[in-house]
């Protein structure tokens, strides 16, 4: 069974909820990917999120497109950061998204990339810019090589449209919780379990919240919410921070805890 489906079947059996973290791949350096992959993994991480770095990254924000910026000064390519993912699995079984803009698949060619992406490990795909309606055999191919495409869902979302896309999602329905790029945020949105509320009504897969959370008490309320929250922006800033820090891993990582701790305490 994939990891995604394996990890949140486990959570639901135990009564807790994923917590998901969001790095740029080869931010400062695909070594420092596999080093904090592992300690993520020891540090209460159940699903790990790596961005792979892109030019022209239209979903994020400037904390994520300068961590974009690092990976592609760093020489992380698709194929680089698939061996370091196969280095990970030496030692990891933690479940990996690559979060990805489709450009860099088209590159490569949509069934080689999946192929390739199954043999090193990963367990899903989060493509940005591929709707539902365009990605048949996308679908296809990904469950084919066992993988889950993971797909998005925002707060402008219509519903009639929302109940099409959660259908046709696997893994976990990805939902936005503010319009926008990715990005700190000073509070959670207020209608926040409404809207979750809104996307259960048409699907069984667990529903994880990301953009804008960027402390414990607020991955706490988005957890509380759902089945689990994302946080992304606020670890990459401290990536941005520690990056030249020979305690890059120790200092990131024991923020990534509490930011685990406050969501396992639900």
């Amino acid at each position: 069974m994939n990891r995604i489906v394996e990890k949140f079947a486990a959570l639901k059996c135990a009564g807790k909820k994923a917590f998901v973290v969001y790095i740029g791949a080869g931010d400062p350096n695909l070594e420092a990917t596999r080093e904090l992959a592992l300690a993520f993994d020891k540090s209460g991480v159940d699903i790990l999120e790596l961005g792979v770095p892109f030019s022209d990254p239209l979903a994020d924000g400037l904390v994520n497109q300068l961590a974009a910026q690092r990976g592609l000064e760093s020489g992380t390519t698709p194929p680089k950061l698939l061996e370091t993912i196969v280095a990970i699995r030496t030692e990891s079984q933690i479940p990996i998204v690559l979060y990805i803009y489709f450009n860099l698949i088209h590159k490569v060619g949509l069934e080689r990339f999946i192929a390739d992406a199954a043999r090193a490990g990963v367990d899903g795909l989060l493509v940005l810019d591929l709707p539902p309606e365009e990605s048949d055999n996308y679908e296809a191919l990904m469950k084919k090589s066992g993988l889950c495409h993971i797909y998005l869902v925002a707060p402008t979302t219509p519903e009639a449209r929302m109940e099409k896309i959660v259908k046709r999602g696997s893994g976990f329905i990805y939902y936005i919780s503010r319009e926008g790029v990715t990005g700190m945020q000073t509070s959670v949105a207020t209608n926040l379990a409404s809207q979750v509320a809104k996307i259960r009504v048409h699907t069984d897969l667990p529903i994880a919240v990301g953009f804008g959370i960027s402390n414990p008490e607020q991955a706490k309320l988005v957890a509380s919410a759902a089945n689990g929250c994302v946080v992304g922006s606020a670890i990459v800033n401290q990536i941005a921070e520690n990056g030249k820090s020979p305690e890059l891993v120790a200092k990131v990582s024991a923020f990534v805890k509490s930011l685990g701790d406050a969501v396992k305490t639900i």
